[in-house]
């Protein structure tokens, strides 16, 4: 099912409560161990590419990826404040640029995703024309 099938609450919650929810536990385990961190933002990798799959083309789902990016990285941020730990992975210099590398990173995700959609849809239409199995309302020659 396509993102914009969804209904409008149900959109909510996975673009936008879900990467607040999870980039608030990232937040967290930032000051609980490196290795948590670390590997929660392997499954928000997967996450995000995942997140892509759901939209026709990887320009869309680069929109979507780019809001959920900038969310998450804000929502970890703001988390690992409010517990007021040490972090235990290094955020550099400048934590704030985090939030930019998020949504950088959340777009060119959701592009995949996308991108990976668009082509395994075009890779089944091509066979369905070549196997000549394609719908009828798909078929040129029927009236």
């Amino acid at each position: 099912m396509l993102f914009s099938e969804r209904p409008a609450a149900a959109q909510l919650v996975a673009g936008l409560i879900v990467p607040a929810a999870f980039g608030a536990l990232v937040g967290v385990m930032l000051g609980v161990s490196s290795a948590a961190y670390w590997g929660l933002q392997g499954l928000a990798v997967i996450g995000g590419v995942l997140g892509g799959l759901e939209h026709p083309d990887g320009s869309e789902a680069a929109d979507r990826g780019l809001l959920g990016g900038l969310v998450f990285g804000s929502f970890l941020l703001l988390a690992h404040a409010i517990t007021g730990a040490e972090p235990k992975a290094d955020l550099g210099q400048m934590p704030g640029f985090l939030i930019v590398f998020a949504g950088i990173g959340g777009a060119l995700l959701g592009a995949l995703g996308g991108s990976i959609r668009a082509a395994l849809q075009r890779r089944s239409v091509n066979r369905a024309a070549s196997d000549g199995t394609l719908p009828a309302r798909s078929r040129t020659d029927t009236p």
